[in-house]
């Protein structure tokens, strides 16, 4: 899977991968798949974002 996010600041991402984890951990009872899928979008979301140069951090 390949996601292109372009026009966001880096904390903005950060926050959205905020926001996918705690949906995982809200629905990972009632909605098991559903709640694996956004942990796996946030955990690639901040595997990418641990990879952007320092520059692009600020």
């Amino acid at each position: 899977m390949a996601a292109t996010v372009r026009g966001l600041a880096v904390e903005e991402i950060a926050e959205i991968v905020e926001c996918l984890l705690l949906g995982a951990a809200s629905a990972e009872q009632h909605a098991p798949l559903p709640a694996d899928r956004r942990g796996a979008l946030a955990d690639a979301l901040g595997d990418a974002l641990d990879d952007l140069p320092a520059r692009a951090l600020r």
